[in-house]
């Protein structure tokens, strides 16, 4: 265990298993690579590393502890290649979230919430503070040997399942496992080697029962089924008039804010909020039924023979006379 500062030297080794990819010192100016490691991460997320796991009782996992901002801007958090779960320990804030260029999805986060991603692409984040507690968080990362262990122990196969994104959730045992785990990182003497070891089993385990994709082939892992599909655009055509919500629209689908934006992006090539700007752009260039245009044309119709009766009645009236 090791207290450290996310200006500091990074270590140069990574996880178990796991390639070391952009791991060389940088200033937390430098722009985000597309992908980082675990321990290369922590250059971009600004705030103060509290608590790190360190040395060979943690190789299998790589948890450090962090105090961050009360208020934190926009950036871009780089993909990591381990599963990486987020578990808040303190305080209490509004966490938002976005693919690049997509819509913001909001969660309101309290102590014992954990956000779950093993995103292969980078993406945007923020978040505000709520109240006087600071605002600290644990991050966990698995080996991804240790995954693919398990995985191919519970499964078969060569290819280990997907993980859904999860954001701003509550699980029981999910938390008390990270629990346990937390204890063995400030534990004197740096923990038990074969109590981490199982700990990380464990976990790997309970998200593969819990957290899994429910196909196993990539490209549906990665889009939005097409029931759900139609369900959204069906939701958003039928309330095309009203304010957007991203937040009513995915609890329609049965999906989380974040992960729900995403997929209909991949799905339709744009994000909900923008689907829904160019449908109204269509309805509001068709003219509707009942409106100004079809008066017209009534009026065009109905314009001659007005006149013709109006002429029959007067002839009538000058004969009468």
């Amino acid at each position: 265990m090791e207290a450290a500062d996310v200006n500091g030297d990074e270590a140069s080794h990574c996880l178990a298993g796991t390639p070391c990819v952009g791991s060389s010192p940088s200033s937390a100016a430098t722009a985000p690579p597309e992908r980082t490691s675990a321990r290369g991460l922590q250059r971009f997320i600004a705030g103060r590393t509290l608590v790190s796991g360190d040395g060979p009782v943690w190789t299998d996992l790589f948890v450090q502890v962090h105090s961050r901002l009360s208020h934190q801007e926009p950036f871009l958090v780089p993909a990591v290649a381990e599963p990486l779960i987020v578990w808040i320990i303190s305080g209490e804030a509004v966490v938002e979230e976005r693919d690049l260029g997509g819509d913001w999805a909001a969660c309101h986060v309290r102590t014992g919430d954990f956000f779950l991603t093993r995103s292969a692409t980078p993406y945007e984040m923020r978040w505000r503070a709520i109240g006087d507690a600071p605002f600290q968080v644990m991050h966990l990362y698995l080996s991804v040997a240790v995954f693919e262990r398990v995985a191919s122990d519970m499964l078969g196969g060569d290819a280990p399942p997907a993980l859904r994104d999860v954001a701003g959730a509550r699980d029981a045992q999910l938390s008390h496992l990270l629990a346990l785990i937390h204890q063995e990182l400030t534990a004197e003497g740096q923990g038990s080697e074969i109590f981490i070891h199982s700990l990380a089993r464990c976990l790997a385990v309970h998200l593969i029962r819990h957290y899994a994709a429910a196909e196993l082939d990539q490209d549906q892992q990665t889009a939005l089924p097409g029931f759900r599909l139609r369900q959204a655009i069906s939701y958003l055509q039928t309330h095309l008039a009203e304010p957007f919500s991203l937040a009513e629209v995915a609890a329609v689908v049965g999906m989380s804010e974040f992960h729900f934006s995403r997929l209909f992006k991949k799905a339709t090539g744009m994000s909900p909020s923008r689907y829904l700007i160019r449908q109204r752009i269509a309805r509001a260039q068709v003219p509707p039924t009942g409106s100004g245009w079809t008066w017209t044309i009534t009026r065009r119709l109905m314009l001659p023979r007005r006149e013709a009766r109006n002429s029959g009645e007067q002839r009538r009236d000058l004969r009468s006379r």
